[in-house]
């Protein structure tokens, strides 16, 4: 009888403990602390003030100049070249102050790897080679991140749809891409942290019965990212969801969820793989162009033929010299075919072009912090919107296009991605045409495996193939796992053509200080633990010892730690002095965005930026943000950029025409691309035909005259008459 008492009264108090224990689990589970990517102090701390009030900045190592690192390309083959003189940096290098001299030689260097493309994926392929103490050489025809690497839409993402068409089609190679995305995007938030940063984006629900099948699609996704994933994905109701995305149209909406995920400055990342991996020994030279592949007796490659594009654009003849390496990877995203074909003439095409559209909106459309995904668009299509730079993006498009090194957004895609924003935004937001600040197309480089049969469709993910003669092609892919598309590239390479990685026993203290990167170079792969150049220094309180000392805008220091790390104290130092009480530095180069003068200092002395494009276009998003303003502060940039680089005024003009071209694929108006700099600098940007102010105007066309202007005579002051006291 006592037994079964016991029993009857224990029970309930093990259920009761179970049910707590379980509840505290999902509770711990959802709310435990988070490692959040940027949130930690800086590996480095700020500088200080020593002995006697002295500041003393970071001493960062340089990386070697152009001009080194093309002697050192041409070395490869034999070619004697001239002494180069040492480049000094202006706050000293961490190793003796300079860079290595090249010196006069005719004995053959040959590479271990040449790679032939500068955006996201060869700039992973170099550094992963680098750092595996690999000898590795990187030519881009154009600039770093010139292609498709900037032209994305800003996320680092495992892809929520791709994670739905896993699961509706059964399609196991969709699944395996969403899992290694979310790792790699925890790898990408690592080690760059100030130029990534996670997003909440909203999936608005029209529908009771879509809640539980969005909450259980991004669940999912959480459950996938695995400890890897940083914030839960939750549920809002309408009255919430309203307050975190005011736009949103309220008609028809029953709530929301919000799921996380990855956002970065894409051409800024870029450039920064590159330079990183300069800074690991790897020959890194923009603007130089392969014209052709070398074979050995036994068809083998080993070599390419280049020429200096910047000659041309002085107006001399390129000539064209040789570049030797054990092997050669093609990583040219959308013209992957165009070097094959130097390869193999009659290699059957892999690529199949898509085009994707972005157009950029003015900030207010969307919060500063909360994107929007809409799954379903009036076509299917998936469309993001999403706050980014203080102003909004949206797209993508994706429909079949022909490659091209600069294609324009057409006006039927744009007002696609248009009329789908006004069906979720509030009917009394006018959504316009004027308000497309920038607009551009970008090239995804969907690929075919050739030793697929030709009835299979494309390839989802990346593919690594190898031609009989040596010539290892990276394809496919997207920007969240370049790291993964290069590690996987350099272990075919390793094994196609016998290299033999080793330890960098010298590897440079990338922070400028004595504080080394945690990641043990042993001739593995550790490209997942090695910071990028400006991640060591930077934190997210930075921006204050910026102020602090150099006394800039709170809004540019903001910016400059964001887009350069801990690099932002030499941008700072390199900016002019304003002649005011504050700022102290920093001469704006457009009153609308916090884009500074030391930047293109900067950008030129330390990111090889060789034209005004690669200026206003990827290492500042002045272009991406807005159209016409990047063309009134052209003027600004190329005489800032002529005077580090010695441009005449035949150069200048060359650099005028150019980027004006470049900005019409960016979305600046036809009537905009015949203005000279006279035009610009007299303040024509901001005037337009009558036919065009609809089209391109961000406001409302003001009338003529005012008519409470026109009541009183010029000089009269309506408020004080003649016999006020004031007059007398």
């Amino acid at each position: 009888m006592a037994t079964r008492r016991s029993v009857r009264i224990l029970r309930p108090v093990l259920y009761a403990t179970g049910a707590g224990l379980v509840g505290g689990g999902v509770l711990y589970t959802a709310y435990r602390p988070r490692d959040i990517p940027g949130s930690e102090a800086a590996a480095v701390p700020p500088p200080t003030y020593g002995e006697g009030g002295i500041f003393r900045p970071p001493k960062f190592p340089v990386v070697k100049s152009r001009e080194e690192q093309i002697a050192d390309l041409k070395r490869s083959s034999g070619t004697p070249v001239e002494n180069v003189e040492k480049v000094k940096n202006n706050f000293g290098n961490w190793f003796g102050n300079s860079t290595a001299s090249a010196k006069v030689t005719g004995e053959e260097e040959p590479y271990d790897l040449l790679i032939i493309g500068g955006g996201a994926t060869g700039s992973g392929i170099a550094l992963d080679a680098a750092t595996r103490g690999l000898r590795v050489a990187l030519v881009e025809r154009d600039d770093f991140s010139s292609g498709t690497s900037s032209k994305s839409t800003k996320l680092v993402h495992g892809g929520v749809r791709y994670l739905e068409k896993a699961f509706w089609n059964l399609d196991y190679n969709q699944y395996k891409l969403v899992v290694e995305a979310l790792r790699e995007r925890r790898y990408f938030l690592d080690t760059a942290p100030h130029l990534s940063s996670w997003l909440p984006i909203m999936i608005p629900i029209d529908k009771w019965w879509k809640a539980p099948y969005f909450w259980a699609g991004t669940k999912m996704y959480d459950f996938l990212a695995g400890s890897e994933n940083i914030e839960s994905s939750y549920f809002l109701t309408k009255s919430k969801a309203l307050d975190a995305f005011p736009m949103l149209k309220k008609t028809g909406l029953v709530g929301a969820l919000v799921y996380y995920d990855g956002a970065h400055n894409d051409s800024r990342m870029n450039v920064s793989l590159a330079m990183t991996a300069a800074l690991y020994g790897a020959t890194v030279v923009n603007h130089l162009e392969v014209t052709a592949l070398e074979k050995d007796a036994s068809g083998r490659l080993n070599g390419a033929r280049a020429k200096d594009c910047i000659t041309e654009l002085n107006g001399k003849r390129a000539e064209e010299f040789t570049i030797k390496a054990k092997g050669i990877i093609n990583a040219t995203g959308p013209f992957t075919d165009s070097i094959r074909k130097l390869d193999d003439p009659n290699v059957e095409e892999i690529v199949a072009p898509s085009s994707g559209v972005h157009v950029i909106l003015p900030g207010y459309y969307s919060p500063a912090n909360m994107g929007l995904i809409d799954p379903s668009t009036s076509d299917g299509r998936v469309i993001f919107f999403l706050p980014w730079q203080g102003n909004t993006i949206a797209g993508t498009t994706d429909t079949p296009t022909s490659i091209s090194r600069n294609p324009v957004a057409s006006e039927d895609e744009i007002e696609w991605i248009l009329k789908e924003i006004r069906r979720y935004l509030q009917p009394e937001i006018n959504v316009r045409r004027g308000d497309v600040l920038a607009a551009w197309s970008g090239i995804r480089p969907l690929v075919r495996d050739p030793k697929a049969k030709k009835t299979e469709g494309l390839v989802r993910n990346h593919l690594v193939t190898a031609s009989p003669s040596g010539l290892i092609t990276c394809s496919g892919g997207k920007w969240t796992t370049y790291r993964q598309m290069a590690e996987e590239t350099i272990d075919e390479a390793i094994k196609e053509f016998n290299l033999q990685p080793k330890s960098l026993t010298n590897a440079p203290r990338v922070s400028g200080t004595a504080v080394d990167d945690e990641a043990p170079l042993d001739g593995t792969c550790q490209t997942h633990r090695v910071r990028l150049i400006g991640a060591h220094g930077f934190s997210k309180t930075l921006f204050i010892n910026l102020i602090q000392h150099y006394g800039v805008e709170t809004e540019v220091a903001k910016y400059l730690t964001a887009a350069y790390g801990d690099r932002a104290w030499t941008v700072a130092a390199l900016s002019a002095p304003t002649d005011q009480r504050f700022p102290v530095r920093g001469k704006r180069l457009s009153t609308l965005y916090p884009f500074i003068d030391g930047e293109v200092r900067y950008c030129v002395k330390y990111e090889y930026a060789q034209t005004a494009t690669d200026v206003i276009a990827r290492r500042m998003r002045l272009a991406f943000l807005n159209a016409q303003a990047a063309l009134e502060a052209l003027p600004t940039v190329i005489d800032l950029m002529g005077d580090e680089l010695h441009w005449d005024a035949k150069r200048k003009d060359r650099e005028w025409k150019d980027t004006l071209e470049y900005l019409g694929s960016m979305g600046l108006p036809k009537g905009k691309l015949t203005l000279t700099r006279k035009d610009v600098e007299s303040g024509r940007v901001g005037k337009y035909a009558d036919e065009e102010y609809q089209l391109y105007a961000r406001h409302d066309k003001p009338d003529e005259t005012p008519a409470l202007d026109s009541e009183y005579s010029q000089g009269h002051n309506p408020v004080i008459g003649k016999e006020s006291a004031a007059n007398k």
